[in-house]
């Protein structure tokens, strides 16, 4: 899944060992995963911290544990830490982060965000505009944000039904529907008024 560096292992058992509590280690997962605002985060992880589904890995002084949903996204990358001038730098490269390799059973929130990141958005780009995935609710719609020149535009009832809805809906045949809840009233960046 990951690999972390002897040199990376070495700098994180100091950190660790500095921690009041003994048995904390670390947590990896993945900040808004399959989109262009992706992180890739280590974080401390205090005993009882870890969430449901978490990956435990133990290393030499420490334990790591990887989000599970964060798996796919993670494929690939290394932590690694080297030394200069000003002390070190603890670095991380996760090429799968901002477009993972998403198959048909990854969850649908992460589908979507495929799909509007990978091929809706670069056609709103033309724009000034996108659209964000907001939540998907018990029946199935995905709630959708506008912004950029596609907030208060006049065209965005086209754009929703027939450009995102229809892309959407042709790629993953489980949802019902989009549902849009940008506040259009605001047009001072809309690309038609």
């Amino acid at each position: 899944m990951i690999q972390i560096t002897e040199a990376a292992q070495g700098y994180l058992r100091e950190l660790l060992a500095k921690q009041d509590d003994k048995g904390t280690g670390i947590r990896v997962f993945v900040s808004q995963p399959g989109t262009p605002h992706a992180e890739t985060c280590i974080a401390y992880c205090r005993p009882g911290e870890e969430q449901e589904g978490d990956q435990p890995v133990d290393y030499d002084g420490f334990r790591a544990w990887f989000e599970g949903r964060s798996g796919k996204y993670l494929e690939g990358a290394v932590v690694d830490y080297a030394q200069d001038r000003m002390g070190g730098q603890l670095t991380i490269k996760a090429p799968n982060a901002r477009v993972p390799q998403v198959g048909p059973d990854a969850p649908i929130e992460d589908r979507i965000n495929y799909v509007l990141y990978n091929e809706v958005n670069p056609g709103l780009a033309a724009h000034g505009g996108q659209v964000t995935l907001m939540e998907v609710t018990t029946d199935m719609y995905a709630v959708l944000q506008f912004g950029g020149g596609c907030q208060g535009c006049s065209a965005v009832d086209v754009t929703l039904k027939h450009g995102v809805e229809g892309t959407l809906m042709s790629q993953i045949p489980e949802l019902a529907g989009v549902r849009d809840v940008t506040d259009h009233s605001d047009t001072e960046h809309a690309y038609y008024r």
